[in-house]
Parts: C-alpha cells; sequence; structure tokens
C-alpha cells in the first residue's frame, strides 16, 4: 500500500511539475513581461528546473516500479500492493518514454537551442539569422513536451 501511495505521488508530482511549468508558467511570463528576451531566459530556467524534477522523479519511479515486482511482496508492503504484470509493463514504458523525453529535450535539443541564442546578440534569437533554425528545434521540444504531458496524464491514471 505504501509504495502504491508513494508511486502515486511521485506520477501527480511529475505531472504537475510539467504541467505547471509548461502550460501556466512559461506562457504567463511571455504574456505579462515585456522584453521577449527576459521572458524567454527565465522560462528557460524554469524548464531547467523541470527537467532535474522530471529525471528525480523518472528514476524514483523505476525505483518503485523495481520494488513492486510481480511475485515478490516488495520492500515495504505485503502482496496488495503488488501490480499485475500487464499494468506494471505499461506503467514501466510510460515511465521511460517520459524519462526518454526529457533527456532528449534537456541534453539534446536545449544545449542546440542554448547556443543559438548566446549567438544571437542583443536582440534576441528573433532577431538573428538563426531564427528559423531556433523555431524548429522550439517545435520539436514542445511537441516533445506534449507527448510527455500527456503520457503524465496516462501515468497517474494507471497509478
Amino acid at each position: 500500500m505504501l509504495l502504491a501511495r508513494t508511486r502515486l505521488l511521485v506520477a501527480t508530482l511529475w505531472a504537475g511539475s510539467l504541467w505547471g511549468i509548461g502550460y501556466i508558467a512559461a506562457p504567463t511570463l511571455f504574456a505579462t513581461v515585456p522584453d521577449r528576451v527576459l521572458a524567454g531566459t527565465i522560462a528557460g530556467s524554469l524548464f531547467n528546473t523541470q527537467a532535474w524534477v522530471s529525471i528525480a522523479c523518472g528514476v524514483l519511479m523505476l525505483l518503485l516500479l523495481w520494488a513492486t515486482r510481480p511475485g515478490t511482496e516488495g520492500i515495504f508492503a505485503g502482496p496488495a500492493v503488488n501490480m499485475a504484470a500487464k499494468g506494471r509493463r505499461t506503467v514501466m514504458i510510460i515511465v521511460v518514454v517520459m524519462l526518454a523525453c526529457t533527456l532528449v529535450s534537456h541534453f539534446g535539443l536545449q544545449p542546440m537551442m542554448a547556443a543559438l541564442r548566446a549567438s544571437a546578440g542583443p536582440g534576441g534569437v528573433m532577431e538573428s539569422a538563426a531564427k528559423n533554425e531556433f523555431g524548429i528545434l522550439h517545435g520539436i521540444s514542445s511537441s516533445i513536451f506534449l507527448v510527455q504531458s500527456l503520457l503524465a496524464a496516462w501515468l497517474v491514471v494507471k497509478q
């Protein structure tokens, strides 16, 4: 019972951090801060923090899923905590894909976007020659974030 509740808590934290930053905080920044370069810098910092929250939640979820292997009693609870093998496998796939989304975005796309921002100058990347490349990378990153956000909803429901 404790492991199941802990999994639900971690899944909810993960989903809430994604939704809170991506769909509330970042859009609010761009709607209220007149300087788009500053808003982008703050949003980038928020997404950086959120990526580390995602990595921590993903690793913790994998550990919790390992601790509730079918056919065992887990570390902290009795047999009632065990997930059915199919359900456990589905949750494991969701967690791995969500974690992969974070890793690809944070360690793959974000450094490329940061390099474009750094080379853009004081007018910002949207006023530079790299505007199109940045837009493509931002679109890919946003699509990955949307997939991860939808998977987060599924993860919470599966708990």
